[in-house]
């Protein structure tokens, strides 16, 4: 570790007692107006990571739907949409960086507010280790070390590397951060764009594979596969959707907190599906779903043969593009854990220490440490495992996902119920439209522990426990949130005291069904 990061870490590990220039008190804000509308899209989209997730999950919805993966990857796009109506909705009455935390308190109540600021936390330490994996892997690739790829011990110390990387990144500066993700987010969507532009025009003038199924509705209809290959395909698409909302984790230090997060995290999720499925039909067109199926486990590799399918010499551009995607993600995954926790200790939900703001960058210095340690540990034993370990972490990545989600969509209804009824635009894009999207969440949560439950269905194909290792996974992840949340309460901070409320009129638009400020 340089020296740089060294002191950095050095300073945000440090308690209010160590320095007493700085008390916890006298903290500094995060950096208000660090960053803008273009930032905040750029992680958006980064913390998604397009190109990596189309990498880890085109080719099973391929496999499971057939052509009708366009379809279903629209479909899954529908609950984002809702519930990011949810995000900007809640943002403009409460910009507050810990986002579905505190909006679920305010309109729930401490315990479910507590558990969602968790389910946030925890999704960053269980990801983060496998971006970084595969941002090491395609660089090496990319650059022709096939066999350097192969190395686990090379592979493992490099990722842990750029964990910390990225995590001085996001320590050092909001705006520094911003930059990086502008230009990480201009080359992953060019080098797609080109794949989608390349493997189009060579399918509709006859390079394709032979007997590629033709354009048809059928391509269109999701319930052409069945509902139970459906049910698994949605639930790979709101993995490949997830992260959009990290460009709202940052709205106390972008500038207009109150609208500019919220529009960003909308227009990120509109250029994702557009991105999502345009690749989908390039891949289908060009190689057909045969392709993917004889390639079944060993889902990241084969986007890669269908890259070097359509680009040939050029196909380093795409093997890149997934890289920068995971590079760029691990980096913006740690954004909101980071946040989330900032926000929890502010209120008294989490010990105060991990609230310190650094006063060199005005930035979440100690929960942003944390979260990456944790994460690595994390990473470390399940790489330590096995491959297949790492991978049952990731799946039980939709349970936390859909969990916070749904609750985002529900509160949003509740803490604006007594406005739902003042305009047709209320009742819709904040009653109906979130609570919606929670629904198809709770459906999908639901789903997921059945499918898990299996150990079959897992990746590892082992029991744990008489389950499924993402199961399992998912539950000692909801467990510990449990223990420590009682703990907490034992503790008896005032953000025990909060009760669940209704948004104040005056702090909405008199568009939206009050009064205006």
């Amino acid at each position: 570790m340089d020296t740089a990061v060294s002191d950095e870490l050095t300073d945000a590990m440090t308690t209010g007692a160590d320095r007493e220039d700085s008390p916890l008190e006298v903290q500094p804000g995060l950096q208000a107006n660090a960053i803008g509308f273009v930032d905040a899209l750029a992680i958006g989209l980064n913390a998604t990571s397009p190109a990596y997730s189309l990498a880890a999950v085109l080719g099973p919805i391929v496999v499971l739907v057939g052509i009708a993966a366009p379809s279903v990857l629209i479909v899954a796009f529908i609950p984002m949409l809702l519930i990011a109506s949810a995000f900007y909705f809640l943002n403009r009455v409460d910009a507050d960086c810990g986002t579905t935390f505190s909006w679920v308190t305010r309109a729930m109540g401490p315990w479910f507010g507590w558990m969602g600021g968790w389910a946030i936390a925890m999704t960053g330490v269980l990801v983060v280790g496998s971006l970084a994996d595969v941002a090491i892997k395609f660089l090496l690739l990319t650059v022709g070390l096939d066999e350097a790829a192969e190395n686990q011990l090379l592979v493992l110390a490099l990722s842990i590397a750029l964990i910390v990387a990225m995590t001085w990144l996001c320590v050092t500066g909001t705006e520094a951060s911003a930059k990086v993700q502008n230009i990480l987010t201009l080359a992953q969507v060019a080098a797609l764009l080109v794949f989608i532009v390349v493997a189009i025009y060579k399918a509709l003038t006859g390079m394709g594979a032979p007997d590629v199924p033709g354009l048809s509705w059928e391509w269109l209809n999701p319930l052409a596969a069945g509902p139970a290959a459906l049910s698994a395909g949605l639930l790979l698409g709101v993995f490949a959707y997830w992260g959009w909302e990290s460009a709202v984790n940052l709205n106390e230090e972008t500038t207009d907190s109150a609208s500019t997060p919220g529009i960003a995290a909308i227009v990120s999720t509109l250029v994702l599906v557009m991105t999502y499925v345009g690749t989908a039909i390039a891949v289908l067109l060009l190689m057909g779903p045969a392709f993917m199926a004889e390639r079944a486990g060993d889902e990241e590799m084969a986007f890669a043969d269908v890259a070097v399918e359509a680009l040939g010499g050029w196909s380093w551009i795409l093997l890149l593009a997934v890289s920068t995607s995971a590079i760029a993600s691990t980096q913006t995954t740690i954004i909101p854990a980071s946040r989330t926790a900032l926000s929890m200790a502010r209120r008294g939900a989490l010990p105060a220490y991990f609230g310190r703001i650094s006063t060199r960058h005005r930035t979440p210095a100690v929960a942003t440490w944390w979260v990456a340690i944790i994460g690595i540990v994390w990473f470390v034993i399940v790489r330590t495992i096995s491959d297949n370990a790492l991978f049952d972490s990731l799946s039980a990545l939709s349970l936390l996902i859909a969990f916070y989600y749904a609750l985002t969509g529900f509160a949003c209804a509740l803490y604006y119920r007594k406005l739902l009824l003042s305009s047709v635009k209320a009742f819709l894009l904040i009653g109906v439209g979130p609570v919606v999207g929670g629904a198809a969440l709770v459906w999908l949560l639901v789903l997921s522990v059945r499918d898990m439950s299996d150990p079959e269905n897992s990746y590892s194909g082992i029991s744990w426990l008489g389950l499924g290792p993402p199961l399992v996974i998912g539950i000692i992840m909801f467990g510990v949130g449990i223990i420590m949340m009682i703990a907490m309460r034992v503790a008896g901070t005032p953000f025990w005291d909060e009760r669940a409320g209704v948004v104040d009129p005056d702090l909405v638009p008199a568009s939206e069904g009050g009064t205006a400020p």
